[in-house]
């Protein structure tokens, strides 16, 4: 395994001599995307099958990857967040890569992350508020995010009785 991981980040993150375009850098900004959302899922300490499948379903949709690939992207962010000191790391990169309307996307994403499971523990709103404030996206922007994904939940669990 620590073999196709090594492999992954070499073939798809790795920068290239220097090179900083955003080519370059979209896959580390598709990995650090990804450390964050397993760190939603691991955010109350019990790890769901529907969150991580919430975590490929949003992999999937935003960056248009293949399922193959969300599976490489997945065990790689895994290992990252393991080895991080702190969401800094995933943060920093995060903020300087994307556009507002991508970091606030990204906050997005991880609500449907922490609402898979219908239920919102305090460690989830905390983690994702936490992220929200590094990456610059607006107290207005998290609440509304946070909203529609509850109201999505919401009412899909009622289409589902």
């Amino acid at each position: 395994m620590l073999g196709s991981i090594k492999s992954f980040f070499d073939k798809k993150i790795k920068p290239k001599d220097s090179v900083t375009s955003a080519a370059a850098t979209a896959p580390s900004l598709r990995m650090a995307t990804a450390a964050l959302l397993i760190e939603a899922v691991k955010a109350d300490a019990h790890v769901a099958e529907v969150e991580l499948r919430a975590v490929k379903n949003g992999l999937n949709r935003h960056f248009g990857v293949t399922d193959a690939e969300t599976e490489e992207l997945m065990a790689l962010a895994e290992a990252e967040a393991k080895d991080a000191v702190s969401l800094y790391e995933f943060t920093s990169l995060i903020d300087k890569g994307f556009k507002y309307d991508e970091k606030r996307r990204i906050i997005e994403l991880l609500w449907e992350v922490v609402y898979a499971d219908s239920v919102l523990e305090k460690h989830e709103e905390h983690l994702v508020r936490r992220i929200a404030d590094l990456l610059q996206v607006s107290h207005k922007d998290f609440i509304n995010a946070k909203l529609s994904v509850k109201k999505r939940v919401l009412k899909a669990e009622g289409e589902d009785t």
